[in-house]
């Protein structure tokens, strides 16, 4: 289940992110996971939700997209949807095609809480003996 090792790289995209833009917490986390990509989308969702308690995507509302692929075919010169790698051109019948599209796992939007970084209470002066 490589699942969970995508699930920690996702958590350290985004921790790099509230880091460089300084936010605390994520409302809403959309990856997309392209259909040649690899990802088990029930698998990664799981890893993720296991992951978020104590991090920034404590709370957060995860959806993952699922894009389908798509593929150059070279005798038709042509862009063709697949869904597989094995897949052949749905026009031609021809194996010689080459994937363009729906390989990659990405972070596709990220929404986050507009709160400051730190809620700790203002700092007290030190009282005067009079």
């Amino acid at each position: 289940m490589h699942e969970m090792s995508l699930a920690g790289g996702v958590l350290k995209v985004v921790e790099d992110a509230a880091a460089r833009e300084h936010f605390a917490r994520v409302k809403r986390l959309t990856l997309a996971a392209g259909a040649l990509s690899g990802v088990e989308v029930r698998a990664l969702r799981f890893a993720l939700d296991a992951i978020a308690p104590g991090t920034c995507l404590d709370g957060a509302e995860i959806e993952i997209l699922e894009p389908p692929a798509q593929a150059w075919c070279l005798p038709c010169a042509a862009s063709v949807p697949i869904r597989s790698r094995l897949d052949a051109c749905p026009h031609c019948g021809s194996h010689q095609i080459q994937p363009t599209s729906g390989t990659d796992l990405t972070v596709h939007e990220l929404i986050v809480h507009d709160e400051p970084l730190s809620t700790a209470a203002p700092a007290r002066l030190p009282q005067q003996e009079t």
